[in-house]
């Protein structure tokens, strides 16, 4: 049920050589999930995994078709600050986001849908790389593994959503 707090499992899965999917179920209904992705002030409280060490210094989310997004981050192992960024190539509220990831040209296209059963969402993130080196390369990095963890404050961040 929607008001129980249930743990659930990352799924992650490389498809084929250029493809990674993540499903996840999480506990809030789909509009409270999609503003959760589309709300700076929210974004910030959730979408960097703890563990990593990485500070969020800005958060700019225009989440429309056509819009774009930009996060700003700083972390102790490297100078300066490190940016993602991109456009939005589709926007369905409460059901799609679908975004470039540009801040390489490696970057990947990523659909992101919610689909909610009784108050919980099931998010399912397709990420489509430019090349099997890429997506390698991501995985490499340990950016993959951060899923759980980032997933895990989405929940906290919705627990106190739920309770205002």
């Amino acid at each position: 049920m929607a008001g129980e707090k249930t743990k659930y499992e990352t799924k992650v899965d490389r498809t084929t050589d250029v493809d990674l999917i993540v499903t996840r179920q999480v506990n809030g209904p789909a509009h409270l999930v999609f503003q959760a992705w589309t709300r700076p002030d929210l974004m910030v409280k959730w979408w960097t995994p703890a563990s990593f060490g990485i500070t969020f210094v800005t958060c700019e989310i225009d989440a429309r078709t056509g819009g774009s997004y930009k996060f700003v981050f700083t972390h102790p192992a490297f100078e300066g600050e490190m940016a993602f960024f991109g456009r939005y190539i589709e926007v369905v509220p409460n059901e799609k986001l679908v975004w470039t990831n540009a801040e390489t040209e490696d970057g990947a296209v990523s659909t992101l849908t919610f689909v909610e059963t009784d108050g919980v969402t099931t998010l399912r993130l397709h990420e489509v790389y430019p090349t099997k080196a890429a997506l390698d390369e991501e995985i490499e990095q340990g950016a993959v593994g951060g899923y759980p963890e980032q997933f895990e404050g989405l929940d906290t961040l919705l627990a106190g959503m739920a309770r205002a």
